[in-house]
């Protein structure tokens, strides 16, 4: 049986895209580069000074990790380095890092990211991850990238992605042309295809949402809680609670198994808690790609949403088709407006 790289896939795919010429093709590799490096860290992380806190604060308010600061380093290192990224909106950082050496100026895509999310879970092993999307950069080309630049819907996204850092860790990416996964094999150090072409389930049986913040949760949200997990109807209880508190994580099994994911506002967070730009877009171009729905939980698709700021929030209602729907009837039923405590 072959096995085929993910340097190799790629490049088969870049006659995908003949506007490209191979850039598009080299800041992937970079990204699966720079995936190798957080993985090699997270994996040794419980032996070394990596793991606990960096001292400092992210722009949202959240303490951050010594190892989500070292993500956020080696991708920005790694991109910056391919000369076709121009600049990087991360969820660590206040502002855009837009890079000033003149190959960087000359890039013509931007990337958004979260380096490493899921981070409150890496001192007990927990599955951890990073998400990104890229974009064509709007502002002149031999400039510094500008804010327009990161400031995009979601459809003018041209790839998007995560790694897995699990079990065994994956990278999960599409180019709007369908999804597919590749496991890293560390005896070879490269990542391998594992999952072509990902079909999601139209419907699923599992439901993945914080349930220990119900009673901040808008009521059609409780309403639809209880639905999941009523025992009396024709066919008992229809759905079953997996929840593992990294968006990466949970989105995966879901992916692959049928399921929805929920992250609704509610009296803590009243825009949601879920970053539009690296976390909701990019997971909502997957899932699209892979046959699935992502909203607001309002109807109103995530891509089609005009971001207003760099780490705008939003509700989120990710996962298989048939569920989303049910999930929205429940909400437009019941009402999106969340307590006041």
């Amino acid at each position: 049986m072959s096995v085929v790289t993910l340097n190799e896939f790629i490049i088969e795919r870049q006659a995908d895209f003949p506007y490209a010429k191979g850039e598009l093709t080299r800041l992937l590799t970079h990204i699966g580069v720079a995936a190798k490096v957080v993985n090699r860290e997270v994996n040794k992380a419980g032996l070394v000074d990596i793991l606990g806190e960096a001292g400092s604060d992210n722009i949202q308010g959240e303490q951050q990790k010594k190892l989500d600061v070292y993500a956020d380093e080696k991708f920005i290192s790694s991109l910056r380095s391919s000369g076709e990224c121009c600049g990087i909106a991360s969820e660590e950082n206040e502002n855009v890092v837009a890079f000033d050496d003149e190959l960087a100026k000359n890039g013509k895509y931007i990337v958004t990211m979260d380096p490493l999310d899921g981070s409150s879970n890496i001192d007990v092993n927990v599955s951890i991850g990073t998400i990104f999307s890229i974009y064509k950069r709007i502002s002149s080309i031999g400039h510094k990238a500008k804010i327009e630049d990161f400031i995009q819907e979601g459809t003018k996204q041209l790839a998007a992605g995560y790694i897995i850092y699990g079990s065994s860790t994956m990278m999960v990416y599409t180019t709007g042309r369908g999804v597919n996964g590749f496991t890293l094999d560390p005896s070879i150090g490269e990542f391998c295809l594992s999952h072509p072409d990902i079909k999601t389930p139209v419907s699923g049986s599992l439901y993945s949402i914080n349930e220990g913040n119900y009673i901040k949760f808008p009521e059609g949200v409780k309403q639809y809680l209880k639905y999941c997990q009523e025992i009396d109807g024709p066919t008992g209880r229809p759905y079953t609670s997996r929840y593992i508190g990294s968006l990466v994580a949970d989105f995966h099994r879901n992916l692959l198994k049928g399921g929805i994911f929920i992250y609704p506002k509610s009296a803590g967070y009243p825009s949601g808690k879920l970053r539009l730009l690296y976390e909701c877009n990019p997971m909502a171009m997957l899932v699209e790609q892979a046959g699935g729905k992502a909203t607001d939980g309002r109807g109103n698709r995530i891509m089609d949403i005009k971001p207003k700021s760099l780490h705008q929030r939003e509700p989120f209602f990710v996962g298989s088709r048939n569920m989303i729907d049910k999930a929205e009837k429940f909400m437009l039923k019941y009402g999106h407006k969340e307590p006041k405590l």
